[in-house]
C-alpha cells in the first residue's frame, strides 16, 4: 500500500530526512515514534503528498500502486483527496460549520452530490456514536468528540490510507483509549491502512509495527 525508497528532505541547510525506506502493507497499523524534531511529521506530510521529497535517482514514493512523481499537480490533488485521509492533533474543524457540515467538506471538494455526501456522513456519525451532536458546532463538543468528527471527515471519501499526526496528543486518557480502539475497529471493519506519528507509547504498542525515527533515519 505504501512504498518509500531513499526519501530525503532538506529545509535550507537542515537535512531532516536522510534516506527513509519503508514498506507498509494494506490494512496495517504502523506507528512512527521518536523525539521532537526527529522527522516524524515531515515524513507523514511527504507520505500524504502535502510536502514533496527531494528528488534523487533512487528516490521513489508509491501509494496504492501509484508512483506519486508521475502525477501532475491536479492529478496529485485529486489522488490526495480520494485516497488519503488526515487526522491532526488539533482537529482543524471549521468553527462556523456544524458536525455534519465539517465531515462533508472533503466530499464536496470531490464533487460528491450533497445528498450522497450527507448520507455517507450520517452513516459515519452513527458508526462513531455522534448522533446527538450532528448539528453542534465544534465549540460545543468535547475533545474526544472533536477528534471523532475529524476521523469521520478523514473517512468520508473512503480513502485507502489514514495518516494521523499526534491524534491523541490533545486528549485525556479516557478519550485517548477510545481513539486507539476506534483505529483498531476501523482496520478490522474496513481494512484501512494507518500510519500514526505519536509520542503516546500506549497507542504505539497497539500497532502492528513501531518504526523509530532517530535523526532522520528509521532505526
Amino acid at each position: 500500500m505504501i512504498l518509500a525508497k531513499n526519501i530525503h528532505k532538506f529545509y535550507e541547510n537542515n537535512h531532516i530526512l536522510k534516506g527513509i525506506n519503508l514498506n507498509i502493507d494494506e490494512g496495517e497499523i504502523v506507528s512512527l515514534v521518536g523525539a521532537s524534531g526527529a522527522g516524524k511529521t515531515t515524513l507523514l506530510q511527504i507520505l500524504g503528498t502535502i510536502d514533496s521529497y527531494d528528488i534523487n535517482s533512487k528516490a521513489q514514493l508509491v501509494l496504492k500502486n501509484q508512483d506519486i512523481k508521475k502525477l501532475n499537480e491536479e492529478e496529485l490533488a485529486n489522488f490526495r483527496n480520494q485516497e488519503i485521509g488526515f487526522v491532526f492533533q488539533f482537529h482543524q474543524l471549521l468553527p462556523e460549520f456544524n458536525v455534519i457540515e465539517n465531515i462533508c467538506i472533503p466530499a464536496f471538494i470531490n464533487k460528491t452530490p450533497k445528498q450522497i455526501a450527507e448520507n455517507k456522513a450520517s452513516e459515519l456519525i452513527k458508526y462513531l456514536g455522534l448522533e446527538k451532536r450532528i448539528y453542534n458546532k465544534p465549540n460545543e463538543l468535547s475533545g474526544g468528540e472533536k477528534q471523532r468528527v475529524a476521523v469521520a471527515r478523514a473517512l468520508i471519501n473512503e480513502p485507502s490510507i489514514i495518516l494521523a499526526d499526534e491524534p491523541s496528543g490533545n486528549l485525556d486518557t479516557a478519550a485517548s483509549e477510545n481513539l486507539h480502539q476506534l483505529f483498531i475497529n476501523l482496520r478490522k471493519d474496513f481494512k484501512y491502512t494507518f500510519v500514526i506519528a505519536t509520542h503516546d507509547i500506549s497507542l504505539a504498542k497497539k500497532s502492528d509495527r513501531i518504526l523509530e525515527i532517530i535523526d532522520g533515519k528509521i532505526k
